[in-house]
């Protein structure tokens, strides 16, 4: 395994074009434009990721009620971190940054159901119980729900910014002239 993993840090990266790099660049701004005007939740994103949420119940199921009760969340950020995990192995810059904008963005959406804990505004699929109540209630926190959510935020935040940088870093090392 060890010999393997060498092996994929030995092979270089894609380079990162103009067009790829600027590409990248304005999907990241429309992506935080999207973070900032709907408040956590992107339409088109968070249906898919809602999709592996509850698929990460059931996957988990086996395993456990508190296992299946974390699965939601596991399997909504397990997700992106497969793919990103393809495109690592591959050494494929821009799309390894890509899965990975996509794991740190759910980090906003996960937020959003912590916050909403206490209040139990947001529907439900099925109806069925708050995934973030009970998970608070075993860690005898319901109360701090709002400020776990905002430091949840923070840390889709930070690595938004810091998967950005590096881009960056990447497109600006890029050899160009192969």
């Amino acid at each position: 395994m060890i010999d393997f993993i060498s092996d994929i840090r030995e092979q270089p990266w894609r380079p990162v074009n103009l067009v790829t790099g600027v590409s990248f660049l304005a999907t990241m701004a429309v992506l935080a434009w999207l973070i900032k005007t709907y408040g956590g939740f992107i339409p088109v994103i968070d249906h898919a990721n809602l999709a592996f949420h509850e698929a990460g119940h059931l996957f988990f199921m086996p395993f456990g009620k508190t296992a299946s009760l974390y699965g939601g969340t596991l399997g909504q950020l397990l997700m992106p971190l497969i793919v990103a995990t393809v495109f690592w192995k591959q050494r494929n810059t821009v799309s390894f940054a890509l899965a990975l904008a996509w794991f740190f963005q759910n980090f906003f959406n996960i937020a959003r159901y912590m916050a909403d804990a206490r209040a139990r505004e947001l529907p439900l699929v099925g109806g069925g119980d708050h995934d973030w109540v009970n998970i608070f209630y075993q860690w005898n926190s319901l109360s701090q729900d709002v400020v776990i959510a905002s430091n949840t935020s923070m840390i889709g935040a930070a690595g938004l910014f810091l998967v950005t940088l590096w881009l960056l870093w990447r497109w600006l090392n890029s050899d160009q002239t192969g």
